[in-house]
């Protein structure tokens, strides 16, 4: 569990102890209490008062228990006085893993990474006015990096007073956030990079997969790993469609509050406004590469056993030709093996000779005629 209060100076961390925390409401900041879902399920009593001295309301029961469902899928829901978002992160056992290389092909024919399984975990977030409640998975390593870049944040004020906001529009420094909804957006847009990045391990195997696939030299045998994999992506393409909704749905609602009169607070709003733009955005990309990598994997598949076909049709099509020129030959030897007294031919000393020479002769024309006719061609 970690306590931060946030300001438009500066970031600090506050001892989670719950019990010493100030509740005093007449300062500008606002909190960001930081826990897994055992953390609040064992707190729950004491972050309830917690939300009740500092934002004068609890968590709904029902908001209680999608917080700590492990299960549930990207979805968003508010009330007057809150809103809660839930938002799938990648777990970190997920994703791409090294296939188990075993048998007398397995350095030829495995892959250098298999897709097995999109692991994901859900994360909650209760925004209210003054706070923000996230509550993580066991693993919160994404939550502790976002707090050392956080805390890392110094912005300072112009000569304006707008402080903060007006170094986040000119300069590249970082910047505290100005409100708990702005906060929560950071921490989608560093989930949705995790999906950004996962592209180019999925780019990266389908493509070895192509290659191999389209090279007429090699045998391709992991089939079980492209079917494994396109359930992957059509798994992830589900998931990425769900964020999607969810954020669509806060934004909807965002742009229903009234508008501020203050300028400070109005130029904030407008830079969270771009800023859930701007995670959208993300995730539609996310959603049309995935889309992308799965109708690439089926064309390949298809252009795989289009090249199949193709080779089995010049098999097939030398077969053919090989047939038609050995089966006049067989014809003069069936004729001139037939039990007859008198066959012309049988009884001359250059008999056999003579039938070998038309035997040649018809061979030959006969591989002559099919050449120019490109029976025989080699195909590229």
């Amino acid at each position: 569990m970690r306590l931060f209060r946030i300001e438009r100076s500066h970031v600090s961390e506050v001892p989670a102890t719950l019990t010493t925390i100030d509740f005093s409401r007449d300062d500008r900041s606002f909190l960001w209490l930081s826990l897994t879902r055992d953390e609040l399920r064992a707190h729950l009593p004491a972050i309830q008062r917690l939300l009740q001295a500092r934002c004068d309301v609890q968590l709904v029961d029902l908001h209680v228990s999608d917080l700590l469902n492990d299960h549930l899928p990207s979805r968003y829901d508010y009330t007057s006085q809150y809103d809660v978002l839930v938002f799938r992160r990648l777990a970190a056992t997920g994703g791409l893993v090294m296939a188990p290389e075993s048998g007398p092909h397995a350095a030829a024919d495995s892959a250098p990474a298999v897709l097995r399984s999109v692991d994901t975990r859900p994360v909650g977030f209760a925004v209210f006015d003054r706070m923000l409640l996230s509550v993580h998975p066991e693993d919160i390593s994404m939550r502790d990096m976002f707090a050392k870049k956080l805390l890392a944040a110094s912005p300072g004020d112009d000569r304006n007073g707008h402080g903060a906001a007006s170094s986040d529009s000119r300069s590249g420094a970082p910047r505290a956030p100005s409100s708990p909804a702005e906060l929560m957006l950071r921490l989608v847009s560093q989930i949705v990079d995790g999906y950004l990045e996962l592209r180019r391990d999925l780019t990266r195997q389908l493509d070895h997969w192509q290659a191999d696939l389209l090279d007429p030299k090699s045998r391709f045998r992991n089939w079980n790993s492209l079917m494994e994999a396109r359930q992957s992506m059509r798994h992830l393409g589900e998931i990425c469609e769900d964020q999607q909704g969810a954020v669509q749905d806060w934004i909807d609602a965002y742009e229903t509050l009234p508008t501020p009169s203050d300028p400070v607070e109005l130029r904030d709003r407008e830079l969270t406004m771009v800023r859930s733009r701007d995670v959208l955005e993300h995730i539609e990309r996310v959603v049309r590469h995935v889309q992308r990598l799965e109708q690439n994997a089926e064309t390949a598949v298809q252009m795989h056993f289009s090249v199949q076909s193709h080779r089995t049709n010049d098999i097939m099509r030398v077969l053919t030709v090989l047939t038609a020129v050995f089966l006049p030959l067989n014809l003069i030897a069936g004729i001139f093996g037939m039990n007859f007294e008198f066959i012309p031919l049988v009884h001359k000393a250059d008999g056999f000779w003579i039938a070998m020479g038309s035997m040649g002769v018809t061979a030959l024309v006969l591989v002559l005629f099919f050449w120019r006719k490109r029976y025989l061609a080699r195909s590229r």
